[in-house]
């Protein structure tokens, strides 16, 4: 009895529930807040730099933040999904926009890998014959 209370106790440790905040934490009243915002000065001084910078069309100013989920050995999952737009026009931000998880698509990622044209494939014995001479003691900092 002892020895089956043991591995569920290990086996329910294995089990860890986490959620780590990846990108941006954001107010939870991001809408009434961004309302307010004239300036770039004050949505830098209220989220931060923005993560990107569209170079072609309009200048927009993205912000990504969502939460990533662990649940022990079930698959990863992500929730509370928010796009922050913000478009900008020298100083003054003319227009926001907030997107949250419903009005974002769900992309699939493929598992399939890009060949590199022209890409040399080796084997491990092959990796170990085609490196050996390439490093000299003098490259290690001697």
């Amino acid at each position: 009895m002892k020895k089956i209370i043991l591995i569920l106790a290990v086996a329910l440790a294995a089990c860890t529930f986490q959620t780590k905040h990846r990108g941006y934490v954001f107010p939870k009243d991001l809408d009434v807040q961004v309302a307010k915002i004239k300036t770039t000065n004050q949505l830098e001084d209220l989220i931060g730099s923005p993560q990107v910078k569209t170079i072609y069309g309009d200048e927009v100013w993205i912000y990504f933040g969502e939460d990533e989920n662990y649940h022990g050995p079930f698959p990863l999952s992500y929730d509370e999904k928010t796009v922050l737009l913000a478009w900008v026009k020298g100083g003054r931000v003319t227009k926001t926009q907030i997107l949250h998880d419903d009005d974002l698509p769900d992309v699939c990622i493929d598992s399939d890998e890009t060949e590199i044209p022209a890409a040399i494939e080796l084997n491990a014995i092959q990796e170990l014959f085609n490196n050996i001479g390439r490093f000299s003691p003098g490259a290690l900092g001697q």
